[in-house]
């Protein structure tokens, strides 16, 4: 594992105390059941104490969920905006960067590994909403949860004070570092097992995913830095 430099040390510890949080909130996620049962009995027994207070013992610890996860989120944006600006700033380039911060790099890297996990339990754990609910309201309900890890990543990188260049610059290295691990029989023989060739694919396709949103012509243009 790359060690952080003195100079890393600052945004590492930070990003460091929200990473540990993140298995658990993948748990919690995998978890979650809902509620909509006990909901729609109440709903259709408004006079019956015992239904209401069923439903209510079902929602309370749920909230308590959302919350938590809503929180994390927030966490998980201070210490991802401060990995993007040690990542991208001047006078280095990316690839200068990544090489000088190899512990921030994986720290990024890990970030998107759990945005993209936690995407995938988000899409199967259907009870987030009614599978009744409209599109657009289940939109708005996730939104409001604060489930929207990507729309995060998101609007990150397209802060107006990290260079657009430097920061596509950034995710098409990235990209082609997993993509030579993955291919060369050198490096891949050094992975001591599956799971490090699951990281290394997600965070190539969350960096790929990442350009395609922030470049000017995408990641599929002939003229784009990322090979596909």
């Amino acid at each position: 594992d790359a060690q952080p430099t003195e100079s890393e040390k600052e945004i590492y510890n930070q990003v460091n105390v929200v990473l540990k949080d993140a298995e658990g909130i993948l748990e919690d996620l995998q978890s979650y059941r809902g509620a909509g049962h006990e909901i729609r009995e109440a709903i259709q027994h408004p006079n019956d104490e015992k239904l209401q207070e069923k439903a209510w013992g079902a929602v309370v610890p749920l909230v308590g969920k959302l919350k938590k996860f809503y929180e994390f989120s927030q966490r998980l944006e201070a210490g991802l905006r401060g990995l993007l600006g040690a990542l991208t700033s001047t006078p280095y380039s990316p690839t200068q960067h990544l090489e000088r911060e190899q512990a921030l790099a994986k720290q990024f890297a890990e970030i998107l590994h759990f945005t993209l996990r936690f995407d995938e339990l988000k899409v199967r754990t259907c009870n987030f909403v009614s599978a009744k609910a409209s599109k657009r309201k289940k939109v708005y309900l996730l939104k409001q949860s604060g489930l929207f890890e990507w729309e995060t990543v998101y609007l990150l990188l397209q802060n107006k004070n990290l260079p657009i260049e430097n920061t596509t610059d950034c995710l098409s290295t990235m990209a082609s570092v997993c993509r030579v691990m993955l291919e060369t029989p050198e490096y891949r023989s050094r992975f001591t097992n599956e799971e490090t060739v699951s990281f290394c694919l997600r965070v190539m396709v969350g960096v790929i995913i990442l350009y395609d949103h922030v470049h000017p012509v995408g990641a599929f243009a002939k003229t784009s830095k990322i090979d596909v």
